[in-house]
């Protein structure tokens, strides 16, 4: 394609505009580290919203979560803990319920508010997580807080955490051997809406996520332990990678199935935040 303005790596593509490349509206030399920093001091810390479903409508097939009402109560705790008030809690909703749960939040005023935070502990497969009647996509409960529909929450972080099954393989592990081991002024931006999301999964696409039914899951509980001890120190992509290697290292499968006994599991993150983020 012809031009020096900008085009995509899609297969198709965009034709290239003719003029000159695009310039940037601020250099990164010229910022300092609080341009990298979200304002987490407003009046308010924001809204945290808590779904538990762990009992399913019959024609569902699905099987009842024990355990899940734990980490329910350990989440309160640990989001208590780092400055949330207002924290929503919902157990075994449907669908619609859900959605309208997501619009609802994404209505509110968050221009005093530091962020938004929401957790959903369900069953689900690889592209959706299960409300108490049908299964749901993530993007239906993620997409009412975009930029586009909720103006007050643009440039602020609005964190998914998710604990659910992204599939049914099993992670079989392997032995690591320890030589791995490592010895002020106001502006305007146009962004794009997808920013300043982050979503933490349980588990990585494909795989099954694992819950105790007396302790609640293996990922729950080391957010909450990791939140407890450092949430008020380190920034949270640093929490939610302690967490990541908290669940890796020392959860395995212990079940009645010898086949799904000495199992593992990893986290995900995805990321879409674009300055980092403490909870102090």
């Amino acid at each position: 394609m012809s031009g020096s303005g900008d085009t995509t790596d899609a297969r198709s593509g965009v034709r290239a505009g003719s003029g000159l490349p695009t310039s940037s509206a601020e250099r990164y030399v010229d910022l300092d580290d609080s341009a990298f920093e979200y304002k987490m001091n407003h009046k308010n810390r924001g809204v945290a919203v808590i779904i538990n479903n762990d009992s399913f409508y019959p024609e569902t097939q699905m099987s009842d979560r024990t355990g899940s009402s734990v980490d329910r109560d350990k989440l309160h705790t640990a989001l208590s803990f780092v400055g949330f008030k207002d924290i929503i809690v919902e157990n075994n909703l449907t669908a619609r319920k859900m959605v309208d749960l997501m619009k609802q939040v994404a209505s509110m005023d968050y221009s005093q508010m530091d962020c938004l935070f929401v957790a959903v502990l369900s069953h689900g497969d690889e592209n959706h997580l299960f409300a108490v009647d049908r299964a749901i996509s993530y993007e239906m409960l993620t997409s009412p807080l975009k930029s586009d529909r909720a103006a007050s929450l643009i440039g602020k972080p609005k964190l998914f955490l998710f604990q659910a099954c992204r599939g049914e393989k099993l992670d079989e592990g392997k032995l690591l051997r320890s030589d791995a081991f490592p010895g002020g002024e106001s502006k305007q931006y146009f962004i794009a809406k997808e920013s300043d999301f982050l979503l933490a999964y349980s588990t990585v696409p494909g795989y099954y996520s694992w819950r105790n039914c007396a302790n609640g899951s293996w990922f729950v509980q080391a957010f909450c332990e990791v939140m407890l001890r450092d949430g008020r120190r380190l920034e949270f992509v640093q929490l939610l990678t302690r967490v990541n290697r908290m669940v890796s290292y020392t959860f395995q499968s212990n079940a009645s199935q010898f086949s799904m006994t000495n199992k593992k599991q990893s986290p995900c993150i995805t990321s879409m935040l674009t300055k980092s983020l403490y909870f102090a």
